[in-house]
């Protein structure tokens, strides 16, 4: 697989890939894709009211205090439209599939949300494996994703700039995603840089490049917010460009996604935004949430007080399945410091009751087939006239029997994701030859092993930097891989 590798604990590490694909039948896509695309229409409707007008709080529908409670609501934001309208250029909406077959969108990701590098990789480490299933079935490629971000990088350059240079501006080689901002860059065609290659002058974006500089129009960041501009955010960061916002804020540079948008994935505005399609588009949402309790309101944090043992707590502010506590699963004490926690601070958590999570079968270490808990990570690019949205996704697994938590930042793996172009296809005989395929499986998992072996994994230069620099390459938030 290319030799990808993530930060895992503090220790580089493989992102297991399972040979079994995830497969879904083209009348399940079609219903998914359109919830997407309303999702994302939605959010992003919401985050230019919120930076603008702010009707939405003036119509009572979502409470001031939620809103600029959030540490991702950004000041430095309000009043700054982007040349074609879109803040979400990228999103990355996080499904789960209840008990009842129901996708569900169990999370919002509209800041740097990652993993896309390993949808084409797992598609491709799948066709060199087993490629003769591909010729039984149609699959929808994956393939088209870069050119369709870098279409709509360019149309969301500054206006009157007809030929825009865009640069992937990354925290650096320790990020944990550090792999997939390489790839992206390369297969789009674009620099990869870092803060140390930027600088602003005149409310100008420039790149530093061996002639002398070159203006930059369009940047895909994979910097987080706090961490983006030390003008606006954190003085001592060293990731970033000083500068940079006010650049933005004059018309000269657009920043994909643009800063502010956590306020609209913050875990506590998450049960209101069926409220907001209802809001602005007078639609019904197509994919529900998972009911969530505001335990801000005191008679539904008594509630989940009381059942603390079926539910699922989690923490606003972590991303990665940090902090998360399954009541089930959770031992007294640790039920006991989680209603302290909600208790000292209730904006900084929501419940969930726990989801049966749908399973597919994967293959285990001494290949046999069981069934593993997984999600749907699907990807959506906004080029403003239009949202297009990566037929499957990311499928994340858990790899241990009976975890329901899914993130490879806590041991999960990945698959495949297949959606079907033929209607009369079957998913459950599709991953069934699939498996049968992949049950050669001793020559199968030696010619990986060979593979992974003899391609070298993909590293920038080598660096020795500073204690600071690597502490903060290592902490953004949606950058841990598939969060």
């Amino acid at each position: 697989m290319q030799g990808i590798t993530f930060t895992l604990s503090g220790h580089e590490r493989p992102l297991p890939v399972d040979l079994v694909p995830r497969v879904i039948s083209a009348s399940e896509w079609s219903a998914v894709e359109a919830g997407i695309i309303q999702r994302v229409r939605t959010l992003e409707m919401f985050l230019d009211d919120i930076y603008g007008k702010q009707r939405i709080i003036a119509d009572k529908i979502v409470p001031r205090a939620l809103v600029t409670s959030s540490e991702h609501y950004h000041r430095c934001a309000h009043g700054l439209q982007p040349p074609n309208g879109v803040r979400v250029h990228v999103a990355g909406i996080d499904l789960v599939r209840d008990g009842d077959g129901v996708f569900r969108v169990l999370e919002d990701n509209l800041r740097c949300p990652s993993g896309v590098s390993y949808v084409i990789e797992n598609r491709r480490t799948l066709g060199h494996v087993v490629p003769e299933l591909f010729g039984d079935y149609s699959v929808r490629s994956v393939q088209d994703y870069p050119e369709q971000l870098l279409a709509a990088l360019v149309a969301s350059a500054p206006k009157g700039v007809r030929y825009p240079t865009v640069a992937v501006l990354t925290p650096g080689v320790h990020n944990s995603a550090h792999f997939e901002h390489a790839f992206l860059a390369r297969r789009m065609g674009v620099e990869l840089v870092e803060g140390r290659d930027l600088f602003c002058k005149g409310n100008a974006l420039y790149m530093r490049t061996t002639r002398s500089s070159e203006p930059v129009h369009v940047i895909y960041r994979r910097v987080d917010d706090d961490f983006i501009d030390p003008v606006h955010f954190l003085p001592d960061s060293v990731l970033g460009v000083p500068g940079l916002v006010n650049a933005a804020r004059a018309g000269n540079v657009t920043i994909a996604n643009a800063v502010g948008n956590g306020v609209a994935d913050d875990k506590a505005l998450y049960p209101y935004v069926p409220k907001m399609t209802e809001y602005y588009l007078n639609e019904a949402p197509i994919l529900p949430n998972v009911t969530t309790y505001d335990l801000q309101n005191p008679d539904e944090m008594h509630h989940v007080l009381d059942s603390l043992d079926t539910m699922v707590i989690k923490p606003v502010a972590a991303s990665g399945g940090y902090g998360i506590v399954i009541g089930p699963q959770a031992t007294d004490a640790e039920l006991a410091a989680a209603a302290d926690a909600i208790r000292a601070d209730p904006r900084g958590w929501i419940a969930q009751p726990v989801v049966g999570l749908s399973t597919c079968p994967t293959v285990l270490d001494d290949g046999s087939l069981a069934p593993r808990h997984v999600d749907l990570r699907p990807f959506a690019v906004n080029r403003g006239d239009g949202v297009w949205v990566l037929p499957g996704g990311l499928t994340r697994v858990a790899l241990v029997e009976g975890r329901l938590v899914v993130n490879s930042s806590q041991g999960g793996g990945t698959k495949d994701t297949w959606v079907l172009t033929d209607e009369a296809a079957d998913p459950e005989v599709a991953a069934a030859s699939t498996f049968a395929a992949v049950a050669l499986s001793e020559e199968v998992v030696a010619e990986t092993e060979q593979i992974a072996s003899e391609v070298p994994r993909q590293h920038g230069p080598e660096v020795l930097p500073d204690n600071r620099l690597r502490q903060q390459e290592e902490q953004q938030q949606q950058e841990q891989p598939s969060c």
